[in-house]
């Protein structure tokens, strides 16, 4: 006798389910980078990235994208109410500020004779240092 299956997803329970979901999307900024927005209604501001979102591809920063979120209060000590805060936006919106000359550029990977990795801006040469 024939053991019943179902059929629609017999074939594909092996396949690891998650693994799109757990992918990462390579971000050309890190936290503490200065940037410029490039694209949407923030266009042209500038702001400090305070986290990245390596799954979605987002970045947030400070003071740019600013949204209204109700809170309700969860203990007696806190207070209910309309705050604003930053909301994440797409990391393409948005280019590295030079060091140097203060103007937006693209960035390139350089190795130094000692091995170490180094970004460096694309309009002037030189590097750009990493927050800490």
């Amino acid at each position: 006798m024939r053991v019943l299956k179902y059929r629609k997803t017999s074939n594909k329970r092996n396949t690891s389910r998650h693994s799109i979901n757990a992918e990462r999307v390579k971000i050309h900024v890190t936290k503490g980078d200065t940037v410029r927005v490039m694209r949407g209604d923030e266009k042209g501001k500038e702001g400090k990235v305070i986290r990245i979102y390596p799954k979605t591809g987002r970045v947030l920063i400070e003071g740019i994208n600013m949204v209204k979120k109700h809170r309700k209060a969860r203990n007696a000590d806190e207070q209910s109410g309309i705050i604003e805060q930053p909301a994440p936006m797409h990391s393409s919106n948005v280019m590295l500020i030079d060091a140097k000359t203060g103007e937006p550029t693209r960035v390139r990977a350089r190795v130094d004779d000692d091995g170490t990795k180094e970004r460096v801006g694309v309009r002037s040469g030189e590097p750009i240092p990493r927050v800490r």
